[in-house]
């Protein structure tokens, strides 16, 4: 069974590098494809209160019955439920759902910069890791300046960062600034919302000279890169694809023809962090 290396937080802690997402999952199939992905060899696994399918992982993190410190658990606070007093309950709701006391990873899902309310909810996060209910701390499509708030307000730099990471969007300068910082990276879509880089004949041809699929370059290109990545599929074999794309190595070559595929802002597929405020997304 191929089993994922693990990426270093500065908090002393460690968070297996290849994950499993369920995004846009349905809450009863979550139940049961999460359950597939651990018997595939996945134990990190990634989910939020915007996905709306908490309690189907609970049930699969239940079914799976592997011994809880063997699954690493990240969940996020969506837009509405930003501030401490929303957040504190937003938590409840997720700790009940997924059935667990203590969660390993607990995110900000976005910055949502017209609400203002970032700062608050990160210091909720702050409290809840005091309090042992969190492991580690960080967030998700945080820009530079966000992150520099936080840091400058509490003092406290979140672990990870989750971005949009693929090879149309490289997001190199905030990558930069996360390894200055000590921030990991974590790459969600990581083979694009429908933009073409499956098709793409750089890609593709990586994916001939190794006998593996565009999927798996794509994956393998961002793990190349230290990043942590989210994969997601609901077909047992694509769930087991992907974690091997662990397997694949790509050569120097390789990896900087796709990096200058990057085509800046203009590579986006998801929402913008600089006007996103709804509760939807990565």
């Amino acid at each position: 069974m191929t089993t994922s290396p693990r990426i270093d937080f500065h908090d002393g802690r460690s968070i297996p590098q290849l994950g499993y997402g369920v995004w846009q999952v349905e809450n009863e199939v979550a139940a049961d494809v999460v359950v597939k992905a651990l018997e595939a060899g996945y134990r990190h696994v990634d989910t939020a209160r915007g996905y709306n399918n908490e309690a189907g992982v609970g049930q699969a993190l239940k079914a799976a019955g592997l011994p809880r410190d063997e699954v690493f658990v990240t969940s996020k606070v969506p837009n509405q439920d930003q501030g401490r007093d929303a957040t504190l309950r937003s938590f409840d709701a997720t700790m009940e759902d997924l059935g667990l006391d203590e969660l390993d990873l607990y995110l900000i899902h976005w910055p949502a910069p017209s609400k203002g309310l970032a700062l608050e909810t990160w210091k909720a996060l702050v409290e809840l890791r005091e309090q042992g209910r969190i492991r580690s701390i960080g967030v998700s499509n945080f820009r530079r300046e966000d992150l520099e708030t936080i840091e400058a307000e509490t003092g406290v730099l979140p672990v990870l960062n989750q971005i949009e990471v693929h090879p149309y969007l490289g997001n190199a300068e905030l990558r930069a600034f996360h390894a200055e910082k000590g921030i990991v990276t974590e790459a969600w879509s990581p083979l694009g919302q429908g933009g073409g880089e499956l098709e793409d004949p750089v890609v593709t041809a990586v994916a001939e000279a190794h006998g593996v699929s565009a999927a798996q370059v794509l994956l393998a290109w961002n793990l190349a890169l230290g990043n942590v990545v989210i994969s997601k599929s609901v077909t047992p074999e694509r769930i087991a694809a992907n974690l091997a794309s662990l397997e694949v190595t790509l050569t120097d070559d390789e990896l900087a023809k796709i990096a200058a595929l990057d085509k800046g802002a203009a590579g986006r597929q998801g929402p913008d962090p600089d006007t996103f405020a709804g509760h939807q997304g990565a």
